[in-house]
């Protein structure tokens, strides 16, 4: 399947490992950075994930399909941790995560 069908969910990819990385660095700037331990793993782990996700759509890899199913997984994940807490920048990410995923279940099928 050429790439371009994938192109809303590479777009939702790469939108939410933008958001993860600023989250992620963000977090590390707050007063309570244990606190936001959690949130900075899988802020770490999604980015990651999409990346991989945007990478095999684009390359029109057999196993697209199953890697954003993985990412829609951990991109939830991440989605509700960042929304527990009130920065910002976390409820950017919990967001941007949240329409992640939505995109990846989708495009799984």
């Amino acid at each position: 399947m050429p790439h371009e069908a994938f192109d809303a969910c590479i777009e939702a990819c790469n939108g939410c490992a933008t958001a993860c990385n600023h989250c992620a660095a963000s977090c590390l700037k707050e007063a309570d950075v244990k606190m936001m331990a959690r949130c900075i793993a899988l802020d770490m782990d999604c980015a990651a994930a999409c990346q991989f996700a945007a990478a095999t759509m684009a390359r029109g890899s057999e196993f697209a399909k199953a890697i954003c199913a993985l990412c829609a997984d951990i991109c939830q994940a991440c989605g509700e941790e960042c929304g527990k807490h009130k920065h910002e920048h976390c409820q950017a990410c919990a967001k941007a995560c949240r329409d992640c995923a939505a995109a990846c279940r989708a495009m799984a099928g």
